[in-house]
């Protein structure tokens, strides 16, 4: 039997759930909250809740006017009022017992009936209560309690009018839920006598309540004050809220309470979904397809290492599964141990991807998704009283993010890291970033878990002892995969197992005329046609000039039936592609698309490669030739992968890029099994078979190798954010760094305290640093200091290599800034890692000089670029005067920004220029990334404040690069201008506008829009939307915030 406590547990309840639970018998699991699953037609999720309409005064009040019996309510209450008022000397102690008598009558022969329990939780039946206390006095009390707690609060208002009885009495923890967090069972009990008039504890007795006795005396019927307040508040319904949301949202804040419960106590009974609400289970299947996970992902998410919070680092194939579970960790940390989490991935479009999928969790589940890519994100982040924030990163504003927080003793709020692709650690300089990254929260925060994955791993000892990780790895891929390699008309079997490498499969099945033979003798037209179109084929090649030939050769020669294929679709691609280039097309797309086939590469547009990427996924396009960065940038699986070569531009290719290509083959839930096939020359058999019995490459250290952006860049900041200011706490740090795990790899000529004191002292020339470092003893206890300049270079994530010029640049702008147009402060913003990839057209360039007015051609002299420099270079004249290469090649790059920014046409500029449109893309992207850290750095010089509000709107300018209006849409992540274009035709023409429109009508109204696409927009504006209006909201907080420390108040 259940204790007597939990029977008036369900009198807490709002009037809402009541309603519900009367159409509800079957009995309900008792272990908590979270098993307390509403049944519905599938078996998931509440019931649906039939349309209700009162508008009728007679039937206003529903079911409430008879809740229990056959008798009506208020006739009863007048009936009993009556026969008092007849007897005029009834004592007033009597009163009480008349109410309670009468009311209890009706109701005590059904009691046995219409009440049932299940272990610990009471349901309703058809109206009334269980007794659970065996004392009849007990009972006979609670009794006529219960029939009270069953009034819905409109009833309720009566009593509350006449006694006084407080709001907050009454609120059940259903219509809580939402604000504050439960804590437990007994916290949502509810004293029963609190709806009894002037009731003050349980125990009291009924007759001895003089101010129910009032009640009876008061000029205005009791039966009259409960029809008016019914009536009243019957009527006065201004919130449309569901009351099938309600519930939802009760059920959720309580399963997450559960939930945040068992993880906090390690306890391996997690809840319904790895300590999750039940209802991140339903949405993982309504919005990616998922109904089960994989076995590995039940034994990783079910580790030990896991619930103790342990670091983790886990490895499997591409296409095993992995993100999922990170996903679920994500979760975890954010609704159950409230605390915010940042996500680090390598590169832009990956991230607004994750932006995009993860703002319909976001939506539902209460917590916000920000945006830190480009020059998206703020420094540091608001900081949330209520709800928490997911940041999702790139590596290089991952740690700008890490940086603020640990400034503003806030790093502890950062509960989770999680890194995708680890083995970017070894990656030149972003690799040096991301080690810098997670050794100073390693070192900072001891209450912050990482967890790292990747595909491609190997010296995993280092990376444990690093991260102070445990490890998990398995071999698990959804789809089989079959490697092959292509000798000639050969094909071998790849099975490392063997002395070469490799044995013999088959020979090739495809007759080649001798035109035929000439124009591919790799023999690509007969491995992909093997496959297309009913299946889908990648091509990976060495060049981007590789992949448009491939593709042009591949559609001469095939036949025209492939133009058949999914006709239409391709003709709205080639519509649609034509419009982002402004009714213009690239010729080879033009040409290859009729056949289902394209190139992808760093060429392309932003536009175009998503335009692109969205044909190959709903398989308008069955065929792309790509390079490498397809492989580690974009999730498009296919049944075939092609090695064209095996090289990566000019260099072999290897272990890591050989996995990350093949891994593509094999989609799951479509495909049975997958294949890879590398075309190898002869010549290259025997660098081949080193590939295939090779291990995956090492990650090693990239501190020492990139300088100005690893080792010297990490003293500094570490000196700025007081992490470590003397020699000997600057040594204990990078003893925590991978480099310092690995410092035995270093070479004899110097110690790694050497290398370390170098490093401080370069600083301290460059004037970033002050203090002094002795010889002999490196004088361990003197204090660093950082300089303005260098606090603002590490604030600004400026490389050291150009801190110098920059200032001086800045300093020299400040004499003499030209505002006539943007030509000067579009040169200051223009990035100077960029100017060595350059090579102006000495012709095109004296061209745009000449388009310049006087007061623009003075801005060429200020920066260094005389006139006559430029005239002779492209009349081919000899150069008798020194001029800077860097900054001549800067100030064409800036002609070409000046001119995309007044024309806002990609396609346009790059012919002009002679570039490829995807390299302007490149330049325009850097740009706006460059002007965000120019702007957080001169904000951290005084002298430079005139250039904080310009900066701020060039900024906009570069990352959008679209007329103005567009803007707002261009916000939302993963709307680029020709979307942003059609969304502002049909009339959506704000972030509310996308924000609150229907997925239907978008479909309708937008053409080469998806379903799934249009519910992402949606999600994606609607979470923006949240988060300005958060950051809002805590803005006023802190300003209506009472400071604690008001003279003379304590």
């Amino acid at each position: 039997m259940a204790e007597p406590k939990l029977a008036v547990w369900r009198k807490s309840r709002s009037s809402s759930e009541r309603k519900r639970s009367r159409a509800l018998v079957q009995p309900v699991a008792a272990s908590s909250p979270v098993a307390r699953k509403r049944p519905s037609s599938d078996g998931e999720g509440p019931p649906a809740e039939a349309p209700c309409s009162n508008n009728s005064e007679e039937d206003m009040f529903g079911d409430y006017d008879n809740f229990y019996g056959n008798d009506s309510l208020i006739a009863h209450v007048a009936d009993i009022e009556h026969k008092y008022l007849q007897d005029k000397n009834i004592h007033v102690k009597a009163a009480g017992e008349i109410v309670l008598g009468n009311l209890q009558s009706g109701v005590h022969q059904k009691e046995q009936d219409n009440f049932s329990a299940s272990q610990n939780v009471v349901v309703l039946k058809e109206g009334a209560c269980q007794m659970c206390d065996s004392d009849p006095a007990d009972g006979n009390q609670e009794l006529a309690e219960s029939i009270l707690d069953d009034l819905p609060s409109s009833q309720l208002l009566c009593f509350e009018k006449m006694d006084g009885l407080p709001s907050a009495s009454r609120t059940s923890p259903i219509s809580k839920g939402r604000d504050e967090h439960v804590n437990s069972f007994s916290d949502k009990i509810i004293d029963p006598l609190s709806f009894y008039a002037g009731a003050e504890h349980k125990n009291r007795p009924t007759d001895s309540s003089s101010h129910s006795t009032c009640v009876l005396f008061k000029s205005e019927s009791l039966k009259d004050h409960l029809k008016s307040a019914m009536t009243g508040n019957a009527r006065a319904q201004t919130l449309q809220v569901s009351k099938t949301k309600q519930l939802k949202e009760a059920v959720l804040s309580e399963e997450i309470f559960v939930a945040r419960k068992a993880i906090e106590s390690s306890s391996l009974d997690i809840g319904p979904f790895y300590g999750l609400p039940s209802k991140v289970k339903d949405l993982f299947r309504q919005l990616r397809g998922i109904e089960t996970l994989y076995e590995w992902q039940h034994d990783c998410l079910m580790l030990e290492s896991l619930q103790q919070r342990k670091n983790l680092i886990y490895s499997l194939p591409t296409g095993g599964g992995k993100t999922l579970v990170a996903e679920i960790i994500i979760l975890q940390e954010l609704l159950c141990r409230q605390k915010d989490v940042l996500m680090i991935l390598p590169y832009v479009a990956i991230v607004q991807e994750k932006v995009r999928g993860l703002s319909s969790f976001g939506i539902e589940l209460g917590f916000l998704v920000e945006e830190y890519a480009g020059s998206k994100g703020r420094f540091p982040p608001i900081k949330r009283r209520v709800k928490k924030s997911l940041y999702i990163a790139t590596i290089e504003k991952g740690h700008a993010l890490v940086n603020s927080l640990i400034e503003t003793e806030r790093i502890d709020d950062l509960g989770l890291v999680v890194v995708d692709e680890l083995h970017m650690l070894g990656a030149g300089s972003r690799g040096a970033v991301l080690e810098i990254t997670l050794a100073k929260i390693l070192y900072t925060s001891k209450k912050t878990q990482i967890v790292g994955m990747s595909a491609t791993l190997n010296n995993v000892g280092d990376l444990q002892k690093f991260l102070q990780a445990e490890y998990y790895t398995n071999n698990f891929r959804p789809v089989e995969l079959k490697e092959y390699i292509k000798i000639q008309d050969t094909i071998y079997a790849v099975d490392s197992k063997t002395q070469n490498g490799f044995t013999f499969s088959h020979l090739l099945n495809f007759k080649y005329s001798s035109n035929l033979e000439k124009a591919d003798p790799d023999h690509i037209i007969a491995l992909v046609t093997e496959v297309i179109p009913k299946y889908s084929c990648l091509i990976f090649c060495p060049t981007k000039k590789n992949c448009e030939n491939v593709v042009s050769m591949v559609s001469k020669y095939l036949k025209k039936e492939f133009r058949a294929h999914k006709e239409k679709e391709k003709q709205d691609l080639i519509k649609n592609l034509k419009s982002i280039g402004n009714g213009t097309l690239c010729p080879v797309l033009k040409q290859t698309i009729p056949f289902g086939i394209a190139y992808h590469h760093s060429g392309l547009t932003n536009d175009e490669r998503k335009s692109i990427e969205e044909a190959y996924s709903a398989g308008v396009l069955c065929l792309l030739a790509c390079t490498a960065t397809l492989a580690a940038g974009v999730n498009l699986p296919a049944r075939r992968v092609i090695l064209r070569a095996p090289y990566v531009g000019n260099d072999f290719l290897k272990k890591n890029q050989y996995k990350q290509m093949t891994g593509r083959a094999g989609r799951a839930g479509i495909d049975s099994a997958g294949d890879s096939i590398l075309i190898v020359q002869e010549k290259d058999k025997h660098l081949v078979q080193d590939l295939v019995h090779s291990p995956l490459e090492n990650c090693y250290s990239n501190l020492l190798l990139e300088l100005t952006k690893g080792i010297q860049s990490l003293l500094l900041s570490l000196v700025g954010l007081k992490i470590a200011v003397t020699h000997e706490e600057v040594d204990n740090f990078m003893g925590c760094t991978l480099l310092g795990v690995q410092q035995q790899l270093l070479s004899k000529e110097k110690s790694f305290s050497e290398i370390i004191k170098d490093g401080l002292e370069n600083l301290i020339e460059k004037g970033l640093l002050k203090g002094r470092i002795s010889e002999k003893d490196h004088n361990s206890k003197s204090t660093l200091t950082i300089t303005p300049l260098g606090k603002a270079t590490y604030k600004g994530s400026i490389d050291l290599a150009y801190c110098n010029i920059l200032y001086r640049e800045l300093k020299k702008g400040l004499e003499g800034l030209v505002l006539e147009s943007n030509l000067h402060l579009l040169y200051l913003s223009t990035p100077y890692d960029m100017t060595s990839t350059c090579s102006p057209d000495w012709i095109i360039y004296l061209r745009q000089f000449n388009q310049l007015s006087a007061a623009e051609q003075k801005v060429a002299d200020i920066v260094g670029v005389p006139e006559s420099f430029i005239t002779k270079m492209a009349s081919g004249q000899a150069i008798r005067k020194n001029v800077d290469n860097a900054v001549v090649n800067r100030f064409y790059l800036t002609f070409v920004l000046y001119t995309l920014l007044k024309e806002t046409n990609i396609w346009s500029v790059s012919g002009k220029f002679n570039l490829s449109r995807g390299y302007v893309q490149n330049l325009l992207n850097s740009a706006a990334s460059f002007a965000s850290c120019l702007l957080h750095f001169c904000e951290e010089l005084e002298e430079f404040w005139v250039y904080k509000a310009l900066l701020i709107e060039l900024t906009k300018q570069l990352t959008y690069c679209v007329k103005t209006e567009l803007i707002p849409l261009m916000e939302v992540a993963g709307v680029l201008e020709a979307r942003a274009k059609q969304l502002y035709n049909a009339g959506y023409k704000t972030l509310a506008h996308l924000a609150n429109a229907n997925p239907e009508t978008l479909v309708r109204m937008i053409e080469h829009l998806s379903r799934r696409q249009a519910k992402q927009i949606i999600s994606s504006a609607k979470m923006l939307l949240s988060e300005k209006a958060e950051a809002l909201q805590e803005e006023v907080e802190e300003l209506l915030k009472v400071p604690m420390d008001i003279p003379g108040t304590h």
